[in-house]
């Protein structure tokens, strides 16, 4: 479908974009409101939340395969317009078929994000579930011209 292709493509494109670079080895946890203590003066966070097949996924027949899918792009679709995800799109050409797509989000936490996306008639039924984590890059780096400014 020329649709998920351009989605497919835009991720990739979103994720292949220089990232300001980050000093030392790997990250120590921190607090997902608080930029790295060794990164860049200037960072905001998103939210990268990845869609997986959930272990209770299951063949759906056609007609309620394509309602949820419908539903489930229906959701995506509102967190856009409600500037909760920035950018959403499906994965193809991968060696691990359960992974499915992701979405950005721009909410603030991680745990605000997994709500939202757990919100998702496809996770609801068992069919996805999510994986959420805090996505520091530096400011300015990555924009999303199609989606609303956040706060809006």
């Amino acid at each position: 479908m020329p649709v998920r292709r351009t989605l497919a493509a835009a991720l990739f494109a979103l994720l292949s974009l220089p990232v300001a670079p980050r000093a030392g080895g790997d990250a120590p946890a921190r607090p997902e409101k608080a930029a790295p203590k060794d990164a860049p003066s200037e960072m905001e966070s998103f939210q990268f939340v990845l869609l997986v097949r959930a272990p209770t996924w299951r063949r759906l027949p056609d007609a309620e395969a394509e309602a949820l899918q419908t539903a489930h792009i229906g959701h995506l679709t509102r967190m856009g317009e409600l500037g909760k995800a920035v950018v959403c799109g499906p994965f193809g050409d991968q060696a691990d078929v359960t992974l499915r797509g992701a979405c950005i989000y721009r909410v603030g936490s991680a745990a605000e994000a997994r709500a939202l996306a757990e919100e998702d008639p496809a996770v609801k039924a068992g069919q996805l579930r999510v994986e959420v984590v805090t996505w520091w890059v530096g400011k300015g780096y990555v924009t999303f011209p199609k989606a609303p400014p956040p706060g809006n």
